[in-house]
């Protein structure tokens, strides 16, 4: 079954990060990326640009009306998310506890209930 586990975050956050603690983390990252594509349970990992630059598109008389997002006006939001493909649920909680940071801030899993896309 897939899962998409979500990383939360904010700006501030990022910026109260040591500058020289980055390198680390992100080696973090990339060795936890390795090992569960090397499993195959890890199907992409995503980061997403600042909330700045998140935008609402609707449809209004047929044609797209963007403006700036995102849509829920909070402190943190949607940083990185993540496609796992595992065999229970609680695999996929193992998983999600592996993450880097999982042990500051918690990671939120989402079963996968429809796939419409082609063989992802």
């Amino acid at each position: 079954m897939k899962y998409v586990a979500m990383i939360y975050g904010n700006q501030a956050k990022w910026e109260s990060f040591p500058a020289e603690a980055w390198p680390e983390a992100i080696a973090r990252q990339e060795a936890f990326n390795r090992k569960y594509r090397e499993t195959g349970e890890l199907l992409g990992a995503y980061g997403l640009a600042d909330a700045a630059a998140a935008r609402l598109v609707r449809r209004e008389d047929g044609v797209p009306a963007v403006t700036d997002g995102p849509y829920l006006e909070t402190k943190e939001y949607l940083a990185s998310f993540y496609l796992l493909d595992c065999d229970s649920p609680e695999r996929a909680q193992q998983i999600a506890a592996d993450m880097p940071f999982a042990d500051v801030d918690p990671v939120e899993l989402w079963p996968v209930l429809h796939e419409s896309a082609a063989d992802v």
